[in-house]
């Protein structure tokens, strides 16, 4: 099933997920239903808040890209970097934030420990797109977004394009869910004039 995907600045994106400590029925389908989600995207990871569950649960699928053939899709539960070593800068996107590139700089290799489906515990040594993929699910799951790694002024950059995901002024080609806001609210001070 194709769930629909949630855009920045919904509550569930900026919250630090909850860890999964029993893989029940419900946690095998969204992981099955996010594998399914994230290939129809044309993304090559999706963490759960995106999808508006608060839990520590992420896919990753590198293996449409060049030269990552080889690889498995990966069902990351719990995940966390033990280790990481290097430095790259890559451009990178998010099917939270439509239209939004900007190139990151994150370590090249990586160290993570994770739980499968079947709650065996596993490490992963790993570089390249997979590591850099694996870090931005993992920033996910403590709700942070990629451009938040973005140095100041590349971040002020970026605002007006925050602005127009957050009010759904962006064209996805994969559901989305937009979160209403409430309007602005004046201060007292300026209310009394």
């Amino acid at each position: 099933m194709i769930l629909p995907i949630y855009l920045y600045d919904a509550p569930v994106l900026s919250s630090k997920t909850a860890r999964l400590t029993d893989i029940n029925d419900e946690v095998l389908a969204l992981a099955m239903n996010m594998l399914e989600t994230m290939g129809r995207a044309n993304g090559i990871g999706l963490a759960a808040n995106q999808v508006g569950k608060g839990i520590a649960l992420t896919v990753v699928d590198v293996s449409k890209t060049d030269g990552n053939e080889e690889m498995k899709p990966l069902v990351l539960i719990n995940p966390e970097i033990l280790e990481d070593d290097g430095e790259a800068v890559f451009e990178e996107g998010c099917l939270s934030l439509p239209e939004l590139r900007a190139d990151v700089v994150r370590p090249s290799d990586i160290l993570v420990r994770y739980t499968d489906l079947s709650m065996k515990e596993h490490t992963l040594e790993t570089g390249g797109l997979q590591a850099r993929v694996i870090q931005h699910e993992i920033d996910h799951l403590n709700g942070i977004y990629f451009f938040e790694r973005l140095p100041g002024i590349k971040r002020t950059l970026v605002k007006p394009q925050l602005n127009r995901i957050r009010k759904g002024e962006i064209e996805a080609e994969y559901p989305i869910v937009v979160t209403p806001h409430a309007p602005a609210r004046m201060s007292r001070a300026a209310s009394r004039g």
